[in-house]
């Protein structure tokens, strides 16, 4: 995968995954008396270990079905997201509700349809692979 799309895709998964745990688990969990640093250090922990997860899987193309599967479930519901999530804030500033579209719906449906598309790319591969005579890895 070239450099570009790795830092990309690595960015979107980052940010995701910060805001992601920012709001859901921390704004539910932690008292509103505590300290504010600590939901952003928990936030911004998940967000460098996704970062690296996703930076070190995408360098090389796996042969696996969970693997496919997996990338393409967290880089798609990635963009979903943040596609729900931002994009409200950006198009319509007034509405209150408008980033539960990305947490509820675009997220969720993104990280599916992903995980169907990772594995739909890992039997498409299987089958060029059977046919130039190489061997499908599981």
């Amino acid at each position: 995968m070239k450099f570009f799309v790795r830092a990309f895709v690595t960015l979107i998964a980052v940010l995701a995954t910060f805001y992601f745990v920012l709001l859901v688990p921390f704004s539910f969990i932690l008292p509103a008396e505590w300290p504010h640093w600590i939901p952003l250090l928990g936030s911004f922990i998940s967000a460098v270990a996704a970062g690296r997860y996703v930076w070190k899987h995408s360098a090389s193309v796996s042969k696996g079905l969970v693997s496919c599967v997996v990338m393409g479930a967290l880089i798609t519901g990635a963009v979903g997201f943040s596609a729900g999530f931002f994009g409200p804030i950006v198009f319509a500033a007034g509405g209150n509700q408008g980033p539960l579209l990305g947490i509820f719906i675009t997220g969720p449906l993104g990280f599916l349809l992903g995980a169907m598309g990772g594995a739909g790319y890992w039997l498409l591969r299987g089958r060029k692979a059977a046919a130039a005579g190489g061997v499908r890895g599981v």
